[in-house]
């Protein structure tokens, strides 16, 4: 299956860089560019891409409200957010917007692939580079009341989310806990459903948000 993507950046070079690194793989077509916030939206509504890359700094509409707009659509496509800057106010502005993942734009050519096929599939990716960061972060926040959704999990949902927060994946859970790793696929997929929520990024963020996972 061929993953149709969108791409918005305000540099034609970046857009350029973007579109070579694409375009290189059988499995990947590009059916859209844009230059700035709104033209991305714009883009995004018309090509129906399955996945969207954005970058966050573009004139007219930056590419967090641009995100924003999108997730308020019916059937929004998974985003990955893209930035040069390292900072907090992009990376948590950009989750909280929606975004599927988060990449530095000096990634490099195979996590860009990587995050591309991964948000198809309908999971999240963070950038290495600020996943511990971004945990630290809401693991210093005071957790937010727990809500009634919590209740719907199992306990073994409770256990898989637990050891989601922690930054294992689904082969280090599945050995964690001595169960199958297609098992705790099949978890996490529920635990998603249960909570509302779009990508086990964002389950990670709702897991310190509500005060199920500690800093250490």
């Amino acid at each position: 299956m061929t993953i149709r993507v969108v791409i918005a950046d305000d540099q034609p070079a970046v857009r350029n860089a973007l579109r070579l690194t694409l375009e290189s793989e059988p499995d990947i077509a590009l059916v859209g560019e844009a230059a700035d916030g709104v033209e991305a939206v714009r883009q995004a509504l018309w090509r129906r891409p399955d996945v969207v890359v954005m970058d966050l700094r573009m004139p007219k509409a930056d590419g967090i409200s641009a995100i924003r707009r999108l997730m308020a659509t019916e059937t929004p496509p998974p985003t990955l957010a893209l930035t040069t800057f390292d900072t907090d106010e992009y990376l948590f502005g950009a989750l909280q917007a929606g975004a599927a993942g988060f990449l530095l734009k000096d990634s490099g050519p195979e996590l860009l692939l990587e995050a591309v096929r991964v948000l198809h599939r309908g999971q999240g990716l963070l950038d290495p580079q600020v996943t511990t960061r971004l945990i630290h972060r809401f693991a210093a926040l005071s957790p937010a009341p727990a809500t009634g959704a919590l209740d719907r999990l199992t306990a073994r949902e409770r256990e898989v989310l637990h050891q989601l927060a922690g930054g294992l994946s689904n082969s280090e859970i599945a050995r964690a806990l001595t169960i199958e790793e297609g098992t705790v696929k099949t978890h996490i997929a529920r635990i998603l459903h249960k909570l509302s929520l779009r990508t086990r990024v964002h389950a990670v963020i709702y897991a310190y948000e509500h005060g199920l996972v500690r800093r250490r």
